[in-house]
Parts: C-alpha cells; sequence; structure tokens
C-alpha cells in the first residue's frame, strides 16, 4: 500500500488555536499551538504537541507546569505574535501583558480562558512532543463562551486554524 499523508483527512478539520507559555529556569517562552485536545475525563487531562523546532519546546522540557491559552478570533494579533515570530529572537512575553499563574508558569492577561496543567509525561510524535496536562489552575470562562453558536456547533467566536493561515510561521515545523 503506497504511503499516504493526512491532508484528506486533517483538510476538514478547523480546530481551536491556543498559545501555550511556560517558565523554567529562568527562560519563559510561549507558542501558538493547534495541536491539542483534551485525552481523559477521569483523571481530566490534556495533551498539547510541541514542535521540537521551538524555543518552547526547548525551556518546556525542563519545566514542570505550561500554561494553555484558549483564543478568539479578535486575538489574532496575539496569534501573530507567538506563531509569527521565533523565540530564538523575540522574546514574546515581553510584549503582552502577564502574571505568573500558579506555580510560575505566564498566564497573558488579555485571555480569559486558560488553564495551568502539570507535566504528567512526553509522548514523542514525530516533530512534535506531546506534553500530557494534569490541570491544576484554570480561569473561568467568558460569559457565553462555548455555547456552540457557531456552525457545526463550535463557538464561533474562537480562533480557528483557518483563521490563522495567514500568519508565516517564525520556524518550519
Amino acid at each position: 500500500m503506497p504511503e499516504t499523508g493526512l491532508d484528506a483527512f486533517t483538510g476538514v478539520l478547523d480546530g481551536p488555536m491556543y498559545v501555550v507559555t511556560v517558565a523554567a529556569g529562568g527562560e519563559r517562552a510561549g507558542c501558538l499551538v493547534g495541536f491539542a485536545s483534551q485525552c481523559s475525563i477521569r483523571p481530566p487531562r490534556f495533551v498539547v504537541w510541541l514542535s521540537t523546532a521551538n524555543r518552547t519546546y526547548r525551556v518546556a522540557r525542563g519545566a514542570t507546569y505550561l500554561t494553555v491559552h484558549v483564543l478568539r478570533r479578535d486575538q489574532h494579533g496575539l496569534a501573530e505574535l507567538f506563531g509569527g515570530e521565533t523565540g530564538d529572537r523575540v522574546d514574546k512575553l515581553a510584549q503582552v501583558s502577564w502574571w505568573p499563574g500558579g506555580h510560575g508558569s505566564p498566564v497573558l492577561s488579555d485571555v480569559r480562558t486558560w488553564f495551568v496543567g502539570r507535566i504528567e509525561g512526553q509522548i514523542e510524535g514525530g516533530d512534535h512532543v506531546g506534553f500530557l496536562l494534569a490541570p491544576v489552575e484554570e480561569g473561568p470562562p467568558e460569559d457565553g463562551e462555548g455555547n456552540g453558536d457557531g456552525p457545526d456547533g463550535f463557538d464561533a467566536r474562537l480562533l480557528r486554524y483557518s483563521d490563522a493561515d495567514d500568519i508565516s510561521p517564525g520556524h518550519p515545523a
């Protein structure tokens, strides 16, 4: 059977975009993430996949906690900063307002829906590594968020993959 990719399958997906932030060893970093999902109900677990090419991954390897932020459509500028710049050249967190959440992981002040997760494990996945997170702290959802008022029951206010496809990555995957 010939080798095939997932383009036909993933081409119909339009998942939410996240910003993941981390602080460890006196360094801080953050990046735009499109590969992430809840992966367990009991116990609650979430996995985020970080590209091995970017600085956020390198900082996260030495971290105990990551913060995952859900972006809204009106936060395209944050997506451009965290996805279109590389932390190897730019301190992205110096350009936004943030505060140290529980356990010191950066929480973006302009994003209301977020959680801090303790890193429970790492999963090799090719050019990305999955960080399995156990939630330890979360921000409240915005009023009406997640109400399924968009097409196919999705929240129309969330920034989705198709909303961010105009961003040139700061690093190749």
